[in-house]
Formats: structure tokens, C-alpha cells, sequence
């Protein structure tokens, strides 16, 4: 491990001092999770909202739906465009 100095604030230090108090861990082991897991999974949690987009493109409320085929969205979206 290489040693790094950080300057928080008093509310940074608190806050993470009432986790790592409450998972029973030191300050320095938290802040090593937490950068562990922002640096390791960032790329997943990316991901993960690109596929809940992906996944949810189309769905709205029913009172606002619009039956389009599959030709119907593009002139769909070209009347938007020219409104």
C-alpha cells in the first residue's frame, strides 16, 4: 500500500466516520472500499444504465401512448422535428 494524504471537510469526515463506526471498519478501510468500488465498478453501473435505457425505450403511460408501426416512428419523429 502506498500511504496518500486526502483534505475533507468536517461533514466529509463525519459522515464517513459514522459509516466505518457503524460497519465497524476504520475511516482509511472505508475510504479504500469505497474508491475500490467506484473505480472498480463504474463500468458496470454504466452499463447497467445504458440497459435499463435501452430496455425501457417505448414504455410510457398507456393514456399517452402512441400505436406506431415500425415506419410509423420515423414520420412520427419528422412531424416533431417540423413542429
Amino acid at each position: 500500500m502506498k500511504r496518500t494524504n486526502l483534505y475533507l471537510d468536517e461533514s466529509q469526515t463525519a459522515a464517513l466516520d459514522d459509516v466505518a463506526r457503524g460497519q465497524g471498519i476504520s475511516r482509511a478501510e472505508l475510504v479504500r472500499q469505497l474508491l475500490g468500488r467506484a473505480l472498480d465498478e463504474a463500468p458496470v453501473e454504466i452499463t447497467a444504465d445504458l440497459m435499463a435505457i435501452r430496455e425501457s425505450f417505448g414504455v410510457m403511460a398507456v393514456e399517452h401512448a402512441v400505436d406506431r408501426g415500425p415506419d410509423e416512428r420515423a414520420a412520427h419523429l419528422e412531424r416533431l422535428r417540423a413542429s
